[in-house]
């Protein structure tokens, strides 16, 4: 089995998704792990990227700065006749840079780094490659959400039980929105991060098997013996 480095997740929902198929699997926050894991590891994930790692699988880099919605808040009163907001811009380069080091981190042979749909300035600036996108629901879990996966010497996730979604307007179509229905508060923008287990689950199981057999040390086997 292969060592899966799974960045910027509290959740542990990928990392256990990997582990439960007998991957040496560990997650990197800064943030400790919600489930108290002590397969998680708290810190930059930068400083730790060159420990011997087969897959990196980013799963909440800097959205709120990269994705759609927040290109307003790139000028001042979110109008662009207003002019830049300087301090916003600051904080894209940084997300972009922090983005593209993980991405580019070739000393990982698979990598795959997910981000939400993205405004202009940021595609140009993390200069995104080749990237799928998926919803829960092609999983079979019954809600939307759009999000990108630039993959790096990794195929597209194939599809799980995929279910047809409601028609617009209906009770049932309100509730799969439940990701953008969202309520205000402290941890919204970490609810609608978290990845469905069973996109992560899509992930252990299709990209899990093209991970390296674990190297034993023939002489070390013999002196057991």
């Amino acid at each position: 089995m292969g060592r899966v480095l799974v960045a910027c997740e509290r959740s542990g929902v990928v990392r256990r998704a990997f582990e439960a198929r007998g991957h040496d699997a560990w997650s990197c926050d800064i943030q400790p792990a919600d489930d108290g894991s002590n397969r998680h590891i708290r810190g930059n994930v930068l400083d730790h990227l060159d420990d011997g790692w087969d897959l990196l699988a980013v799963m909440h880099p800097p959205c709120t700065i990269l994705c759609n919605s927040g290109s307003k808040h790139l000028y001042i009163g979110g109008r662009k006749e207003n002019g830049r907001n300087e301090t916003r811009w600051r904080e894209l380069e940084e997300a972009a840079a922090f983005y593209r080091a993980l991405r580019d981190a070739s000393q990982i042979p698979r990598r795959v780094v997910e981000n939400p749909v993205m405004h202009g300035h940021a595609i140009r600036l993390v200069r995104r490659g080749r990237t799928q996108f998926v919803h829960p629901y092609h999983f079979g879990a019954p809600f939307f959400k759009n999000t990108g996966l630039e993959l790096i010497n990794l195929p597209p996730l194939e599809w799980v039980n995929p279910l047809t979604p409601p028609r617009p307007g209906t009770a049932e179509h309100k509730a799969w929105s439940r990701c953008h229905r969202e309520p205000p508060g402290p941890d919204r923008a970490r609810r609608r991060s978290e990845t469905y287990p069973e996109i992560a689950e899509a992930m252990a199981a299709q990209w899990g098997s093209l991970l390296p057999e674990p190297q034993f040390d023939l002489f070390q086997e013999l002196r057991a013996a």
